[in-house]
């Protein structure tokens, strides 16, 4: 034990200056000098008599600050509660964006095919008018006018909600 305290105790100055060159923070460092000191003692019976304690020590050290490093990188770095604003704790609900987007999708699935098509192509897949036209083999004006309709039933739609929507699909409409 002795032995011991008599090789580390003299590299305490020298870990910790190359813990905070290391790390950047001398809270950690300390800590990871702690940390350091710990494995040596509870290893010391590990090491190798012959060979250099300094550089054992050391390597413990260097090893232990990579993996806190790399920890560091995965989970980010520590913040205190205090030292938090508010705002970063805070996360828009996200229940009513995805009830928004059901609605939608189901509302698609109640719209005409040839409007459904038409809306899907121009507005999902963003292909132009005259684009949509030639996939779809129709006029540049009747791919307009679909989109118009498309769009006007299907705001309708929502603004309705699921109530008048399970009928929308039984109204009859006059065609001129």
């Amino acid at each position: 034990m002795r032995d011991m305290m008599a090789l580390v105790e003299p590299l305490i100055p020298s870990l910790r200056r190359y813990a905070r060159s290391l790390l950047r923070d001398q809270s950690a460092a300390d800590d990871l000098v702690q940390d350091c000191l710990e494995r040596v003692i509870s290893r010391w019976h590990q090491r190798r008599t012959d060979g250099n304690a300094r550089t054992w020590v050391f390597t413990i050290l260097h090893n232990l600050a990579i993996n806190r490093l790399k920890q560091t990188a995965r989970r980010g770095g520590h913040v205190t509660v205090e030292d938090t604003d508010e705002a970063a704790f805070a996360t828009a609900p996200a229940q009513e964006h995805r009830l928004h987007h059901q609605a939608v999708v189901e509302a698609l699935s109640w719209l005409p095919e040839d409007q459904r098509s038409v809306l899907l192509l121009v507005s999902v897949e963003e292909l132009s008018y005259a684009e949509a036209a030639s996939v779809l083999d129709i006029p540049i004006g009747t791919v307009m006018s679909r989109l118009s309709r498309a769009r006007h039933r299907l705001a309708q739609m929502l603004e309705d909600g699921p109530v008048r929507q399970a009928t929308a699909g039984t109204i009859l409409r006059r065609v001129k």
